[in-house]
């Protein structure tokens, strides 16, 4: 059964930043992509309001975030990738963890 998570994390604000930022992930490298397949990604989307980040993950049963972190750890092309998405990135105001992305707690279905 797919699962799906939704994230969010804000964009350093600077209209320059947010627009390099949107022109990198128009053409994700293929490795990076292999790496969502490789912990059971099965579809990612990313939506922005302002400097305002929303992610939505659809994921396989095999998918975990602690093996997903493992997996990166050990990518170097995903190393890379994070540390260049660093710099357009910044935590949510009042996020006290080292993570960025911020899993949303969903309050309502129909």
């Amino acid at each position: 059964m797919n699962r799906r998570f939704c994230l969010t994390l804000d964009l350093k604000s600077d209209p320059q930043l947010i627009e390099e930022y949107e022109t990198y992930h128009q053409s994700v490298k293929p490795e990076i992509l292999q790496s969502f397949t490789d912990a059971g990604i099965i579809s990612m989307e990313l939506y922005r309001w302002e400097n305002r980040l929303f992610m939505i993950i659809e994921a396989d049963s095999s998918f975990s975030f602690e093996r997903k972190a493992e997996l990166d750890a050990n990518n170097p092309k995903v190393q890379e990738w994070e540390n260049l998405m660093s710099t357009y990135q910044q935590k949510l105001p009042g996020n006290q963890g080292n993570e960025k992305w911020q899993l949303m707690k969903r309050i309502f279905e129909s």
